[in-house]
């Protein structure tokens, strides 16, 4: 008897602890997935990809047993210029009606330090395959005014665009790009509890 209330109190620990990471809609109203790239070697260019969606299992308890996954609908690229947004989806750069999507899939997830994330995950673009670090900082969880629960955070990163097949390239007469190799990527999140 006894030795059965001690498989069924392992059994208990067990499930509560493979059960305690919460999953939650990334809430694209309330989200955006940005970018931005040098321009003539000066300023930088931001845009924005309007159309994604994604999930995130968050367990407070454990950070490194949460994830992330995500998917962005590339031809809804907007930087606010439409010839731009074109070139950009062009087989010049995104090749976007060959590539339509990009994902991102985390691998690890680990605090750094109180409130400060370390995601490593493999990101896909272009039909190839490698893998990003993003920084992020969780602005915590809450229940809304409509009883949902939410969590939010921002990330950060940097990917060289030639990696990914996005090789196109115009030498200034000064030695440096039109466009630059570096992509900076800004992400903020609120995605909400999903309802079981």
């Amino acid at each position: 008897m006894l030795r059965r209330l001690m498989i069924a109190g392992v059994m208990l620990v067990f499930v509560s602890a493979s059960a305690s990471a919460d999953t939650y809609k990334i809430d694209r109203a309330h989200s955006n997935v940005g970018f931005a790239v040098r321009h003539l070697g000066l300023g930088k260019v931001k845009g924005e990809f309007r159309d994604f969606a994604g999930t995130i299992d968050y367990d407070p308890g454990d950070i490194s047993k949460s994830k992330v996954e995500a998917t962005i609908q590339v031809p809804s690229i907007d930087t606010r210029d439409s010839s731009r947004d074109i070139h950009l989806k062009s087989g010049d750069f995104f090749a976007a009606d060959s590539f339509p999507t990009m994902t991102f899939k985390s691998t690890k997830v680990t605090e750094k330090s109180k409130g400060n994330l370390e995601i490593v995950g493999e990101l896909t673009l272009r039909g190839v395959t490698k893998p990003v670090t993003l920084s992020a900082e969780l602005a915590g969880t809450m229940d809304d005014p409509w009883g949902n629960k939410r969590v939010s955070f921002s990330a950060q990163g940097k990917i060289d665009r030639t990696d990914y097949g996005v090789k196109w390239d115009k030498l200034l007469d000064s030695g440096g790009f039109v466009v630059g190799h570096d992509v900076d990527i800004q992400i903020e999140i609120e995605a909400v509890m999903k309802k079981q």
